[in-house]
C-alpha cells in the first residue's frame, strides 16, 4: 500500500506545476493589472512604472512565476498590493470558516443522498421513486446563485426562521454555547444550498448502483434461500453498491471547496470564497494564485483519496 500511495504522489507533482504555470499564464495575459485600481490624478505615470518595477510586474514572465515559486517553496504566499497585507495570514484567517462550511455540506451530502438513493432504488418505478428522481435533477440543474436567492427570500425574509447572512450575530455579542449555536443558526441555510448539487448526484449514483446490484446473481441466491428483504438489502446489496460511491466521496471535497466561491458570497459568509472573489475584482494575483494552488491540491487529494479507499475495497488495483 505505502509503494501505491508513494506513486500517486510522486504522480501529482508534474501534475500541480502544471497547473500553476497554466493559472499563472492566464492571469498575466489577462487585460490589466493590480495597480490600475490606483490610478488618479494625483499619481504620475512615472511613479505607477517606477511601482511596477517595484514589484516586478514588468519582469518577464517566467521571471515572475519563478520568483513565486520560490516563495512558495518557503512558506509564504506573498502579500498583498492594496494594503500590504500577508496572503498566508489572510487565507488562514479565513479557512477555518471554510471548512466548517464545506465540512457541513459534505456530511449532509452523504447523510442525506445515499439513504435517497437506496430508497429510490428499491422503489423502482413507484410515485415516490419518480418524485425523488425529478428531485435529484432539479437539484442537479438548478444554480447554486438563484437557490441560495429562493431560500434566503423564502425562509429568510417572508418566515424569518433563518438569517439571510453572515456567520454570527455581531450585535449580540454571544459567547460559550450561545455562540456556537447562533454559529449553527447561520450556517443551515449556505449548507443546505453548498451540499444540493452534491446530494442530487449522491442520491442519482447510489440510485443507479444499487439497481444493478439488485440485479446479480447472488443476490437472487439469497432470494431462493429464504433470507428476509431488508437482510438481503442492506447486508448484502447495500455493502457492495456504496463501493462505487468512494469515487464521489473522494472528488466532493474540492467540489464543494469551489462551490463555496458563489455560496459565501451569496450569505456573506466570511471564508476563502468570499476572499477569492474581492480579490478578482481587485486583481490579486497573489492571493488569486494561492487559491487556484489550493484547490488544485485538494483535487488531487481527492483522487488520491479515491484510490487509496478503492485499493481497500479492491486489492487488485494496488499493483
Amino acid at each position: 500500500m505505502l509503494k501505491y500511495v508513494s506513486k500517486r504522489l510522486l504522480l501529482s507533482i508534474p501534475v500541480i506545476i502544471g497547473i500553476t504555470i497554466l493559472s499563472f499564464g492566464i492571469m498575466k495575459l489577462s487585460p490589466g493589472d493590480p495597480l490600475a485600481n490606483f490610478v488618479n490624478p494625483s499619481i504620475s505615470m512615472e511613479d505607477l512604472e517606477a511601482s511596477r518595477d517595484a514589484l516586478g510586474l514588468n519582469d518577464p514572465i517566467h521571471i515572475q512565476y519563478v520568483k513565486w515559486v520560490k516563495e512558495v517553496a518557503q512558506g509564504n504566499f506573498g502579500y498583498t498590493y492594496s494594503g500590504n497585507h500577508s496572503i498566508s495570514a489572510l487565507i488562514l484567517e479565513r479557512l477555518p470558516n471554510t471548512v466548517i462550511l464545506t465540512l457541513s455540506a459534505f456530511i449532509l451530502s452523504f447523510v442525506v443522498g445515499i439513504p435517497v438513493g437506496v430508497v429510490a432504488a428499491v422503489r423502482k418505478n413507484t410515485k415516490l421513486d419518480y418524485s425523488l428522481t425529478f428531485l435529484s435533477l432539479v437539484g442537479v440543474a438548478i444554480p447554486s446563485f438563484f437557490f441560495g436567492l429562493l431560500v434566503i427570500y423564502f425562509f429568510s425574509l417572508i418566515l424569518g426562521i433563518f438569517p439571510s447572512g453572515g456567520m454570527e450575530n455581531m450585535r449580540a455579542g454571544y459567547v460559550g454555547f450561545a455562540y456556537y449555536t447562533d454559529v449553527l443558526h447561520h450556517l443551515i441555510l449556505p449548507a443546505i444550498v453548498l451540499s444540493l448539487g452534491n446530494i442530487a448526484s449522491v442520491s442519482r449514483f447510489t440510485r443507479s448502483n444499487m439497481l444493478d446490484v439488485l440485479k446479480e446473481d447472488y443476490i437472487r441466491t439469497a432470494k431462493a434461500k429464504g433470507l428476509r428483504n431488508k437482510v438481503i438489502l442492506y447486508k448484502h446489496a447495500f455493502r457492495n453498491a456504496l463501493i462505487p460511491v468512494v469515487t464521489i466521496f473522494g472528488l466532493s471535497i474540492p467540489f464543494l471547496f469551489s462551490g463555496a466561491y458563489i455560496t459565501e458570497s451569496i450569505f456573506n459568509w466570511p471564508g476563502m470564497g468570499q476572499l477569492g472573489i474581492k480579490a478578482i475584482q481587485d486583481r490579486e494575483y497573489g492571493i488569486i494564485m494561492a487559491l487556484n494552488l489550493i484547490t488544485a491540491t485538494l483535487v488531487l487529494l481527492g483522487n488520491l483519496t479515491s484510490d487509496i479507499l478503492y485499493a481497500f475495497v479492491d486489492p487488485r488495483i494496488r499493483s
